[in-house]
């Protein structure tokens, strides 16, 4: 492992409790939710992570605690390495810090994140929508959302599904 990384490990596990997991040479840390931007600022401002690449989340329903982790690429241009950063987040009520103060292109990933996942970001300039329409209800991208599709027939639904044929077709 890179010596910059072992620094940073060190650096982090003392004020942001975390956990390191490595695998296939990428390092990952997991961040406790309320300690997830004082985290990040210490990898922008102390270690040169200066780029946000990515933000997303995973949705482990029906596991509750935790529901869904944010999972963040950061990457530091002068030393090119990337880092992934996971914060586990319970199901109820489910909202973190923004960091857009630190990366400021997170505003529009934060969007998306609350538009898909419903993950709200706390202090966030513009939190609306950004993909779905305005009017939209729920977020698509949780396993719980309903998925509003017709029901295919097979063998054994064949006699609840009505199979009316139109007139002049076999």
């Amino acid at each position: 492992m890179n010596e910059i990384l072992q620094i940073a490990i060190e650096a982090l596990k003392k004020n942001c409790r975390v956990e390191v997991e490595e695998f296939r040479g990428e390092v990952t840390f997991v961040i406790e939710p309320g300690r997830h931007e004082e985290g990040a600022r210490i990898l922008h401002d102390e270690f040169g992570f200066d780029m946000l690449l990515d933000e997303t989340a995973v949705d482990y329903w029906p596991e509750e605690s935790p529901r869904f982790h944010l999972v963040y690429h950061v990457y530091s241009t002068q030393k090119n390495l990337v880092l992934c950063v996971r914060v586990p987040i319970p199901g109820a009520n489910p909202s973190v810090p923004t960091l857009e103060k630190i990366y400021p292109n997170a505003n529009w990933k934060e969007r998306e994140v609350w538009d898909m996942f419903g993950i709200h970001f706390d202090g966030h300039s513009d939190m609306r929508r950004i993909i779905m329409p305005y009017d939209w209800e729920g977020h698509p991208l949780r396993k719980d959302y309903p998925l509003g599709y017709e029901e295919v027939q097979f063998t054994f639904n064949f006699n609840e599904i009505d199979l009316r044929k139109p007139k002049g077709k076999l």
